[in-house]
Formats: C-alpha cells, structure tokens, sequence
C-alpha cells in the first residue's frame, strides 16, 4: 500500500459476533516455527490458516511511553475477534525519529519500540511478517537507500539503482542482518529465533518500471533470499509482492500495466516459501465503474489462487486488501460486503485444499489515530458490523484447522 495515499447479513451475524467475543478460534502463535507443506502452512504439524491485519505504524507507536498502550490495546482487541496475524514495518530508513538513521547506525529507542511489538504479539497469541524495506517512499524506501549512496559520492542515474548496485544493495543486506539478529531487550530472544515472527517480508509492493522484463527484480530477489536464508533458515520469507505479472501475462494486470516483476518467475525463485498479492482495483482503475473494479478484483484473486494452485504449488496470502472511504459512494456496508467477498474466496479455497490460505486487510487502528488514516483504516470499536465480519472468518477458518 502507498501509504497516506447487506443490513439483512448484519442481522445475522451481530448476535454470533456476541457470543464469539472473549474466545480464539483461528490457530493462534504456538511454540513452533511456521512451515509451508505444499500449498498449506503448518505449525507443529497441524494446518493453520490466518485471518488478520496491517497496521505499519506499531513500531513508532510502542517508541513511545505515551503512545504504546495503543500497540497493546490493538493486540488485545483484535485477538477477540480471533486474528491471529498481523503485518508490520521492520525498517524507517532517514528523516525524522527514524530506526535506521544512515546505513548501519540505528535508533535504540525505535528499536526498542519494535521489541516491544513482537513480544506484545508474542503475549496475545499472534503472528507477525515483519517488511524489511518499502518500494515508496514512505519512511524512506529504497529512494533512501539510493540517496544514502548518492551522499557518499556514489554515482547513481536511477531509484531503480537500489535493485542492481553493489553499494546499495549492501546497505540493504546489512539491514536485513541487524534487523534478523536483533536481540529481543524484553524477551532476550533473538528476532531469527522467534517463532512468534511467522515470515520476512523482503520488500512492501517492488516495482521497476526502468526493466519491465523483470529480470533486475529477480536477480535482487534471488540474492537477497540467498542472503536472508544464510542467516536464518528458521523462518519462512516472501517477497512483499503486488501479484503483477510479467510480459507474458500482462493481460491480466490492470491495464495491462507492466511494473518491472513477474508473479509467478519472482515466486519461483529458490527460498521464496509463499506467494502474496495486493488488491487495489479502486487505485489501479480509478476510471472505470465500480462494476467494471469488481470484474477485475474477482479476477485478480481468482487467477493467483488458480496459479499457486498449478504451478507455484505454494500457499497464497492476501496480503492487502480494503475499501476506502475516500471512493465514490462508499459506505460501511460496502464495505463489509467487499471484507465478505475476500474472506469467501479464502475460505472456499482453503476449505477445498486451495492455496488461498489466509487474508490480512489494510488497516487496523484504533481510536485517536486519525492523523494516521488513509481512507482505509477500520476502528473495530467504531465499526462494529466490520468486527463481526472479520469475526466470523476467524471462526469459520478455525473449523478447517
């Protein structure tokens, strides 16, 4: 995501939302390592399917003694609900009150904050897939990375540099290696020793518009997964990916947009353990009908489940999805229907033995945060017909584990 970018089923489901609250139901963070077996995630052996949420601004909040209750209460309020996964930021490259100051020279106190978010996730039974970099440049991105070289005399034409130049992409590794052997200052365990950590995330949403054969993109994936892997083989690693396909399937991208990756190349490559798409129809084609988005979103998820099912063969996240309240006649109930319609296609595949497994929405926050909003936040305590939406997807993937 860039960031700072029906009444009658309600009725129905209200009064299960009040018997559900106070109990778990999908798997939540046991003691083991996530594994993938074929196209499922396993825990201890047993299958376990996630329903969950994005809120990249847990670090920055639990930075702070003021503002990290918010990061517990989120926790808290969404386990009753019976998340059991949640996707973060693990970097904030330059500006103000960053965690990475400048290649290799960190925050302590945002570090901390971090800390205190996995040990938070780890008390209320979640996972997490921590990001490692962003696309955009919201809190720095691999624009920084470039800039960080440029500052040091490095000759760079091009952001899309940060995929194929030797002293950029070492800042970046040495970042993946201080983030995977951080010591936890709360738990004393080390972040690649967690099992509380379900997956790294190499990249929010890659693009390359400069090589839209894809081949920069998947040179850096294939490196940086090496890289990755050499330090911690406990953990399962994707790749942050939209779900844009390459030049020979550029067809089913929205406008048959090319960004420079290849879905199903980029997921192929060695030590990718699980595929990801975003949902965006409302950004992707903000001129066409809404009619016209939806035909395109059923597509969209239809053919990456029917993908990952017949040649990847590995387990599908929704990585992101929502509905903004900045579109053309949103209204909650929209809303809730779109959630519905996501949660249905995981749940069907799942339930058959698909690779949709699991679906986290953008974003969660709570009350008070409303500087922090893009359009798509859902407040559970404001939005109650939302809740028990997501509540009865919990429920029904915890029937299937």
């Amino acid at each position: 995501m860039i960031m700072l970018r029906k009444n009658s089923v309600h009725i129905l489901i209200f009064p299960f939302l009040v018997l559900f609250l106070g109990t778990r139901t999908c798997r939540s963070a046991g003691h083991g390592f996530a594994r993938t077996s074929g196209n499922h995630f396993t825990v201890d052996g047993h299958p376990i399917y996630l329903n969950g949420f994005n809120a990249y601004w847990l670090m920055f909040m639990a930075s702070s003694p003021h503002t990290k209750v918010k990061v517990a209460n989120t926790f808290q309020i969404a386990s009753r609900y019976g998340m059991n996964i949640a996707r973060t930021w693990a970097f904030s490259d330059g500006g103000a009150n960053p965690l990475q100051y400048s290649p290799g020279v960190y925050n302590e106190n945002m570090f901390k904050g971090l800390d205190f978010v996995i040990s938070e996730a780890k008390k209320h039974g979640f996972y997490l897939i921590l990001a490692l970099v962003n696309n955009w440049d919201d809190l720095g991105g691999r624009k920084q990375y470039v800039q960080w070289a440029r500052e040091r005399h490095h000759s760079l034409s091009s952001d899309d540099q940060f995929y194929t130049d030797p002293v950029v992409k070492g800042y970046y590794k040495n970042h993946v290696k201080t983030v995977l052997t951080r010591k936890n200052s709360i738990t004393g365990v080390a972040y690649k020793d967690d099992p509380t950590i379900f997956a790294w995330e190499l990249i929010n949403e890659p693009s390359c518009k400069s090589d839209p054969s894809g081949k920069s993109v998947q040179g850096w994936i294939a490196e940086m997964a090496s890289h990755v892997k050499s330090i911690d083989r406990n953990h399962l690693l994707e790749i942050g990916h939209h779900g844009f396909y390459g030049e020979s399937m550029k067809e089913k991208n929205p406008n048959n947009q090319l960004l420079g990756t290849d879905f199903i190349a980029d997921n192929q490559i060695h030590g990718i353990d699980f595929a990801t798409i975003h949902l965006y129809e409302d950004q992707w084609l903000p001129a066409s009908t809404p009619k016209a988005q939806f035909a395109f979103a059923n597509r969209w998820v239809k053919n990456h489940i029917k993908d990952c099912n017949s040649v990847l063969k590995k387990p599908l996240l929704v990585g992101e999805f929502g509905k903004s309240s900045k579109s053309p006649g949103y209204n909650v109930s929209a809303r809730d229907q779109y959630f519905s319609w996501i949660y249905d296609n995981v749940y069907r595949s799942a339930k058959g033995g698909g690779s949709g497994v699991g679906a986290m929405f953008w974003q969660l926050m709570t009350q008070g945060m409303e500087t922090f909003g893009d359009g798509y936040e859902v407040v559970l305590a404001e939005s109650p017909s939302t809740a028990s939406v997501i509540a009865l997807q919990s429920k029904r993937l915890s029937t299937l584990s």
